[in-house]
């Protein structure tokens, strides 16, 4: 009966296309580094956080143009006095994709999923003891504690269809054995609402996606038909795309002369500020940077001016600003102008002399992402400034799929790594935790492996204050600490840079009123207008 079913729809649809006129679709085609994770769960840098927006929809969304958070699959939400319960109504009008509607079960199957994978961004929930439906309509959160950047957390929880998933269990037997939790087949298909739907995934090549016609909020007319989210294009190959029509918006990783270029070309240069900070990371579990006076001295001896020269683009555009800490300038306990990051090299030799290791024996591996061209420079600046103090380096170029599986373990883990790490939801917990905290480390967020017992409080004191002026001071207090022992060298505030080409409108990327404190957010593609069929 399911092959004849198969067969008359194929049939249908063919015989609708012949009666119907066929239209031109807008095509909006872009690219980034080849990650492209596709399980909600599992998702956890930019690439992934573009899919899950797009595929997958959430309790609540940030505000556009300005701080806080609205409701979105839910209407509105309740806390109780003392900040452990939050009980969340929720629309009755969103459909996911297979036809079954949204309901409380699943939010709460969305919940255990993640935290039985434990993978992604899961540990963002280790504070929610439990969820439960009380109605189809109505979930309640219980925290272990009080939680003040919960809300803000639940942009990093995709809200999937249980009983899709049910079905595609693989070594499980409903709901009494959960066995993969769906993984084999939510690494190749989705189980959402979002205003997209796939067609095909290949997570070495390429993804594709189409309006969801049903969406409960209903897609644009003018927003993409269809989305080709490419990976791993070289930055050559993009700047001709895009000259030649054939390519809408790069990847961030573009190098500066090149972004210049194609902005003398006609094309357009979009913006998604106050996100992202670009770190350069020691791997504290080790000699040499186990012990604080050595990581001081790199940190005293990187140019940070020539860095940010590095990335200037325009006049008015660059992919770098002074850094002044831990957290980007504008973020709650961001330090002031009186703190910007500067090269001493007098300061720089003063910390390696009392570092317990000689610098005559000091050899430091300098990792840069292969996928990121542009790190290969930082790793050369470093180069260059760790010789003017005396110690040797040698420069390691590390596939992104090898540096996620280097730093599980501390042994592994390269002296020195470069990544950019975003706020994940616009609070500083979802920055510093997963980078400081011990029970984090492991990750590509935390290659330093740092396990210092006075972070770990503050960043647990941080998350159960929620009075904002003493969270604010909680968070600076945590920046100065860890200035002063260098787990990290805070080289720039990151402004991703994407160039784009003429046909495609993003305001949440060139509008600042419409921007979003959200990294990723921005290219939520509903939001995006075509100007023309391709």
């Amino acid at each position: 009966m399911k092959f004849k079913r198969h067969l008359f729809a194929a049939g249908l649809i063919a015989a609708t296309a012949m009666a119907t006129p066929v239209f031109a679709e807008t095509v909006l085609r872009l690219d980034e580094s080849p990650t492209g994770e596709l399980d909600p769960a599992k998702a956890s840098d930019y690439a992934d956080s573009i899919l899950m927006y797009n595929l997958y929809d959430t309790l609540v969304i940030p505000n556009e143009g300005q701080p806080g958070f609205q409701p979105f699959l839910a209407t509105d939400w309740t806390v109780s006095d003392d900040g452990k319960t939050y009980t969340f109504k929720l629309r009755d009008d969103v459909t996911f994709q297979s036809g079954n509607p949204l309901t409380a079960d699943d939010i709460v199957f969305s919940l255990d999923r993640m935290k039985a994978i434990g993978q992604g961004l899961s540990y963002l929930f280790d504070v929610v003891d439990s969820a439960s439906a009380t109605d189809p309509q109505t979930v309640v959160f219980t925290l272990k504690q009080a939680n003040a950047p919960f809300v803000s957390t639940l942009v990093r929880l995709p809200i999937l269809d249980e009983k899709t998933v049910l079905e595609q269990l693989d070594g499980g037997n409903g709901t009494d054995d959960m066995g993969d939790w769906g993984q084999a087949w939510l690494s190749e298909h989705t189980a959402g609402s979002g205003a997209y739907a796939l067609t095909s995934h290949n997570p070495q090549e390429e993804t594709e996606m189409v309006k969801n016609p049903d969406y409960f909020l209903s897609v644009p007319a003018a927003a993409p038909d269809r989305v080709r989210f490419r990976y791993g294009l070289e930055a050559a190959t993009v700047r001709t795309l895009i000259a030649q029509g054939e390519h809408d918006i790069s990847s961030q990783w573009l190098p500066p002369e090149v972004l210049k270029s194609l902005a003398d070309d006609g094309a357009q240069l979009l913006q998604e500020k106050g996100t992202t900070e670009f770190y350069i990371k020691m791997n504290t579990a080790k000699a040499p940077f186990d012990d604080p006076e050595c990581r001081l001295a790199m940190a005293y001896a990187f140019d940070y001016d020539t860095g940010v020269k590095m990335v200037s683009i325009t006049d008015e555009v660059s992919q770098g600003s002074p850094s002044t800490g831990a957290l980007p300038v504008g973020m709650m306990g961001a330090l002031g102008d009186d703190h910007v990051m500067k090269q001493d090299l007098e300061k720089a030799k003063e910390h390696l002399a009392a570092c317990q290791y000689p610098a005559s024996d000091i050899n430091v591996d300098l990792s840069w992402i292969g996928e990121v061209p542009l790190e290969e420079r930082f790793a050369l600046l470093m180069q260059a400034n760790l010789s003017q103090i005396g110690v040797k380096s040698t420069i390691r170029k590390v596939p992104w799929a090898l540096f996620t599986e280097q730093v599980t373990k501390p042994e592994n883990t390269p002296d020195i790594s470069q990544v950019f790490v975003n706020t994940i939801t616009g609070d500083p917990d979802t920055l510093l935790y997963p980078m400081y905290a011990s029970s984090a480390e492991g990750t590509w967020m935390s290659p330093e492996h740092l396990n210092d017992p006075k972070v770990d409080d503050m960043l647990e004191t941080g998350r159960v204050e929620s009075d904002p002026e003493k969270r604010t001071a909680i968070y600076k207090e945590l920046n100065e600490y860890l200035v002063s022992i260098a787990p990290t060298i805070y080289a720039q505030d990151q402004t991703p840079v994407f160039a784009a080409s003429d046909r495609v409108s993003v305001p949440a990327l060139s509008d600042p009123s419409r921007a979003y404190a959200l990294a990723g957010f921005g290219f939520n593609f509903r939001m995006m207008e075509m100007k023309d069929a391709q």
